[in-house]
């Protein structure tokens, strides 16, 4: 429709214009003109995210994805409005869904893609990780607890008893050392699990998002995991990044960087998981 191309040209240009209210109410326009067009909605959809408006980019992200299931652009935006609002598993899966988009039909935001995918996969890691290290100062403070109350409760009955002041203080002492005890226990602990888990970047594989195993190395000095880049290979016979012709033969052993991920995945046996 020649009026809802206009309006879209016009929304285009208020959008590189940084005029995003301005676009976003181009792009409403056009889209009362033609509902139908998927470009209109990642085009407003990009607009809102601009905006901050994240479940307003969500809803045009799921109706062009009504329309085109496989709009790279709706996969990718979504998961950006799925990260702003930490939904870590619904940004991971859009990311990857808009990654094996871009490599299917060898887009040029590839590169832009990838690093959103390893940015979801640490932000997600990152709040795992959180919850984690919550959780264990949580199981500290109920067996601190449960050793308070016991206290409390051999002193009572001490008390009722009517042991004298010397033979209570001597049950308070003993407990206190008891909760000194399984203080220590969980201090001595804390360093090494409450240190930081992270996957080096060297280690992850660009295609898959995983820790390398079995990594083998381009003629352009790029490393992928021998699995994912054979497979890429055996559909499009050129490189990930360069789109120059690559075959399977070319393909050479990382044997340092192998190495160098044995090590981190024996010291680090958690990041199989990652």
């Amino acid at each position: 429709m020649a009026k809802s191309l206009q309006l879209k040209e016009e929304g285009n240009r208020h959008f590189q214009a940084g005029e995003y209210p301005m676009a976003d109410a181009i792009y409403s326009k056009a889209l009362i003109v033609d509902p139908s067009n998927p470009t209109l909605y990642t085009n407003r959809a990009n607009t809102r995210l601009r905006m901050s408006q994240w479940d307003n980019a969500i809803a045009d992200c799921n109706e062009c994805l009504k329309l085109s299931p496989d709009n790279m652009k709706a996969h990718y935006y979504l998961s950006q409005a799925h990260l702003a609002l930490h939904a870590y598993d619904d940004a991971l899966e859009h990311g990857l869904r808009a990654h094996s988009l871009c490599v299917k039909t060898l887009d040029k935001g590839l590169g832009t893609v990838t690093t959103h995918v390893l940015k979801c996969k640490k932000e997600r890691w990152d709040d795992m990780e959180k919850r984690r290290i919550r959780e264990t100062s949580d199981l500290e403070m109920e067996v601190v607890e449960l050793l308070e109350r016991e206290r409390d409760q051999a002193l009572r009955e001490a008390e009722a008893a009517d042991l004298d002041e010397g033979s209570r203080k001597e049950i308070r002492d003993e407990w206190e050392r008891k909760i000194e005890r399984m203080r220590d226990v969980f201090e001595k602990a804390r360093p090494k699990e409450e240190k930081r888990r992270q996957v080096p970047d060297w280690a992850i594989d660009d295609i898959s998002f995983c820790v390398m195993v079995d990594p083998v190395i381009t003629k352009t000095g790029k490393s992928y995991e021998r699995a994912s880049i054979v497979e890429h290979l055996r559909r499009q016979p050129q490189d990930p990044l360069t789109r120059e012709p690559l075959y399977i033969a070319e393909l050479r052993p990382n044997l340092d960087l192998k190495q160098a991920c044995d090590e981190f995945l024996e010291e680090n046996g958690w990041a199989a998981d990652w």
